[in-house]
């Protein structure tokens, strides 16, 4: 029990981490912008973070993100050291990316540390025949990396496009005005994405251990607090800031209006609720950048920075490796004083 209490405890650490590392990508518009302070931005975002509870629960009926996440492994090799050592790399890899202010995933550092983990528990990819990898739910996951921005991106241009055309006799000042307030829906839109797909993944991560633990036989029984404590603790993460992120999704990839706020914000959201209704868990900072990229492409190419989005995507790759290497090593420390096999 007290193992299960640390993993809990762990996950909605990782939770708030995401909050202030993640959720600040769906302020970064806004604030460059200027349509919102930085205090505002956060309390406006925070407060759409956990309303997707609420939509999640009471009208959608299902957390399909969470049960994708849950199923990342075979259940007869999801056990709780392995799920905390996932959870330790999963956290080890979001501070480390969060201090150097580099925008990583936190759903392929969930997917790298709980393969990872469990591969050093099984010794392998297969026993006895069979996969410990559930493949169903890992490939979308991965192919997906490549997707969610290359769809944000072309989303984001086709409504870029459709904006500038319908709009290119307007005053310019009318317009201005007018699209700032617009952009107070983008963001909350966006926000709405990012609390109902990312706060599901720790949800998935408490449910498997639940599992594991045998309190639980199936994650659409999952009782009502692990939904309300992972999307609060999103939600208090987000308060929390991660300035050092906004700068970088806000800034550095493209300088925005409050028209291409608009754009790249609502591109992001409807990017995140297509992937949630497919019951895809894939990163809202891909999501947002390629989105971001694809507003900037709009004006011309040479807008967006392509140095920094470089770097951005050097990260992205790393992500799954790096936290699988470390939760495979952290689980193996962890059978020396839990003693298990």
């Amino acid at each position: 029990m007290l193992l299960l209490s640390i993993i809990i405890a762990l996950a909605l650490v990782f939770d708030y981490i995401n909050g202030f590392h993640d959720a600040a990508i769906s302020i970064a518009t806004i604030v460059s912008t200027k349509v919102l302070t930085p205090f505002q931005a956060v309390i406006w975002a925070a407060i759409f973070n956990f309303a997707a509870f609420f939509i999640f629960k009471y009208f959608i009926g299902e957390f399909k993100i969470g049960n994708t996440i849950a199923h990342f492994v075979s259940r007869d090799f999801i056990t709780l050291p392995v799920i905390l050592s996932g959870l330790i790399a999963a956290i080890t890899w979001n501070l480390f990316t969060w201090w150097f202010g580099i925008p990583s995933s936190s759903s392929h550092t969930l997917l790298g540390g709980f393969v990872g983990a469990a591969l050093a528990h099984a010794g392998g990819w297969t026993v006895h025949g069979q996969d410990v990898i559930e493949y169903g739910s890992v490939l979308p996951t991965f192919f997906f990396i490549v997707l969610a921005p290359l769809i944000g991106m072309f989303v984001a241009l086709i409504i870029t496009i459709l904006i500038v055309n319908l709009f290119r006799k307007s005053n310019p000042y009318r317009a201005e005005s007018w699209f700032r307030r617009m952009q107070l829906l983008s963001s909350a839109l966006l926000s709405l994405g990012h609390g109902g797909n990312d706060a599901q993944k720790v949800l998935g991560i408490i449910a498997a251990a639940l599992v594991a633990h045998g309190d639980l036989e199936n994650i659409r029984d999952i009782p009502t607090w692990v939904p309300i404590a992972c999307f609060s603790a999103i939600a208090l993460g987000t308060m929390s800031g991660g300035w050092r992120i906004v700068r970088t999704m806000g800034s550095r990839i493209t300088k925005v209006s409050p028209l291409e706020g608009v754009c790249a914000e609502t591109a992001g959201a409807i990017t995140l609720f297509l992937t949630q209704a497919l019951g895809i868990p894939v990163s809202t900072t891909h999501t947002i950048t390629g989105a971001i990229v694809g507003v900037g492409a709009t004006k011309r190419m040479s807008a967006v920075r392509w140095g920094v989005t470089i770097n951005l995507v050097w990260a992205w790759i790393l992500t799954i490796p790096v936290s699988a290497l470390l939760a495979a090593l952290v689980y193996w420390i962890l059978r020396v004083f839990l003693h298990t096999g």
